[in-house]
């Protein structure tokens, strides 16, 4: 894949006059040639490029690469998203269009492609691209809300254990924890340019932006702070900020 996406850029190395597209919302190929015409909403004439093959039911794209091919093929893709990963399935190319929901699908009697898991996930694993795949189901067997895109869910951990093959559904996943109870935090202040730290004892597990009670030893009392990685948390006005972005705090 990754080759197959170099060699795009070689290919097409001199400089063209660039168009604007945009990146369908579930691109699919029906062949395994993956083509930037199945991938983006106006290729045009660059619509036949090959950009990566497809041997199973999925292929993950590298989103950096794909930009890069897009562009030596005269197109721009801003990926106002900030995606670092575009998924693609197996399926008749539609130019975009939706799937019918699963509730719709059931009252029909009909099949739908629902995200899968590919093999068992033990409690607190991490989902790879590789984890999750497109399978077609009896549309009763679909979970009711079951996410539209992998990416929503790459990179979250089970929360408990998850058999192969069964339907994705948000319910059963959550962030990462990057903080046990009891290990030792460094929690950051941080306000007006200047920050101070004092070192406490988690008193429960957190994912990355949770709500995180530290004990500091050294008075006894309690600080609330937010979580934001492996043995980093952030109190003060920077809390709320750090709930909804942990990454921007992390390793500061």
């Amino acid at each position: 894949m990754r080759a197959l996406l170099l060699a795009a850029l070689a290919a097409f190395a001199t400089p063209v006059l660039a168009d604007p597209v945009t990146l369908f919302a579930a691109p699919m190929d029906d062949d395994g040639r993956v083509t930037l015409g199945e991938l983006f909403e106006g290729a045009g004439s660059a619509s036949g490029v090959v950009v990566a093959t497809r041997t199973g039911p999925t292929v993950v794209l590298d989103a950096g690469l794909l930009q890069a091919a897009a562009r030596q093929s005269g197109l721009v893709w801003s990926n106002p998203q900030g995606l670092r990963r575009v998924i693609v399935r197996q399926g008749v190319s539609s130019g975009g269009a939706s799937a019918a929901s699963p509730a719709a699908a059931a009252r029909r009697g009909q099949t739908v492609e629902v995200l899968t898991y590919a093999r068992s996930l033990a409690a607190g694993e991490v989902v790879q691209p590789e984890d999750v795949v497109w399978t077609t189901v009896q549309a009763h067997q679909a979970a009711g809300a079951g996410p539209q895109d992998a990416e929503t869910v790459i990179g979250l951990s089970a929360r408990r254990a998850l058999r192969a093959g069964t339907p994705v559904a948000i319910r059963d996943l959550t962030a990462p924890q990057v903080i046990a109870r009891n290990d030792m935090v460094q929690v950051s202040f941080i306000a007006d340019g200047v920050t101070l730290t004092v070192t406490g004892r988690a008193t429960r597990d957190a994912a990355a932006g949770e709500p995180l009670p530290v004990l500091n030893l050294q008075s006894g009392r309690t600080i609330d702070a937010v979580a934001v990685g492996p043995g980093e948390a952030v109190t003060g006005p920077g809390a709320a900020a750090a709930r909804a972005n942990p990454s921007l705090f992390a390793s500061r």
